[in-house]
């Protein structure tokens, strides 16, 4: 793909670099100059040390821990973009944070996840470009065009292509009721069943798996979800699918967040393999942890956005 260098930008943060660069790859072109330093107190400063009057820009940056560090690298680019008179203004947020807090659970709770958007159009952003949200609302938060792209179509062809079970071998769960249109989605692609994992949730970080809504008796689960955090609710659901006389338990998730002690869980697990995507950068390697990129999806998104083309037409 190639894009008129001239007029497009892209900018990376320090969240994933890697990621920022393959995507640039992909594009035939490359990151732009800009650099992110800190003052002896911890004050971020972002200097653009290239010209970019007129241009549109895409900043790619995941808000995945330390959250609140990335998310200032990210404001700070953004008005220092705008402040240089830019054109537009797309953030390419693979990972979006803060998005678990999506409504109000107390009376005194704040709604972060909108909190988020209002400060990313504050500090100039014009599109978001995202990978999974977390619940589709969000982009109800947003009075800018969001563009959510779906990693399940990445994630079947690798099962398809490495794994090769499909139809009624396999049987896809949903670990919650409210994944179960992403289930569904990817359950359509191996053309098989769906299942789901009836949960109550203790507290944040906590949930107690009870009973599976399905039937998985001699076939191969795949658990899918949006992420991955400390990874108690997915050992847990896999222990219930195994009591259930599962053959054996997968899963897939987009944003591998991976709070401790989430490797060692999955390490010491009954899982066969987890599959993930690269929106936030691996903290640690595992032999049962595969990570799938993304890049060339998000490089397709990007070029149809700076050539004024459908973005859906990406899944249709």
């Amino acid at each position: 793909m190639k894009t008129n260098s001239t007029k497009f930008k892209l900018f990376s943060g320090n969240s994933n670099p890697a990621f920022a660069k393959k995507v640039a790859e992909h594009l035939d072109s490359k990151l732009a100059d800009c650099s992110i330093s800190r003052f002896a107190d911890g004050e971020i400063q972002i200097e653009i040390n290239e010209t970019v009057r007129g241009c549109h820009c895409f900043v790619i940056q995941s808000t995945c821990p330390p959250s609140n560090e990335h998310y200032m690298e990210l404001f700070l680019t953004l008005d220092a973009l705008r402040r240089a008179s830019v054109s537009e203004i797309t953030v390419v947020m693979p990972y979006y944070g803060y998005a678990r807090q999506d409504r109000k659970v107390s009376p005194r709770a704040p709604i972060s996840a909108k909190a988020v958007a209002q400060l990313c159009e504050t500090s100039g952003a014009n599109r978001l470009l995202s990978v999974d949200l977390h619940s589709t609302q969000i982009q109800g938060f947003f009075n800018i065009p969001v563009d959510n792209l779906f990693a399940v179509p990445v994630l079947a062809k690798e099962w398809l292509e490495k794994e090769k079970l499909q139809g009624e071998d396999c049987v896809v769960i949903s670990p919650d009721a409210g994944g179960v249109e992403r289930a569904r989605a990817f359950a359509s692609k191996l053309k098989c069943n769906i299942g789901i994992i009836d949960k109550q949730r203790i507290n944040p970080n906590k949930a107690k798996a009870l009973q599976v809504i399905g039937d998985v008796e001699g076939k191969v689960a795949i658990i899918i979800d949006d992420m991955i955090d400390t990874a108690g609710t997915l050992t847990q659901a896999a222990e219930v699918l195994l009591k259930n006389k599962a053959k054996a338990v997968y899963a897939m998730a987009t944003h591998p967040i991976l709070s401790d002690p989430a490797i060692e869980r999955i390490e010491n697990s009954c899982l066969a393999k987890v599959f993930v995507t690269d929106t936030i950068p691996l903290k640690k390697s595992s032999k049962k942890i595969h990570v799938l990129s993304v890049s060339k999806l998000v490089s397709q998104a990007i070029y149809n956005i700076q050539n004024n083309q459908s973005v859906s037409s990406l899944f249709q």
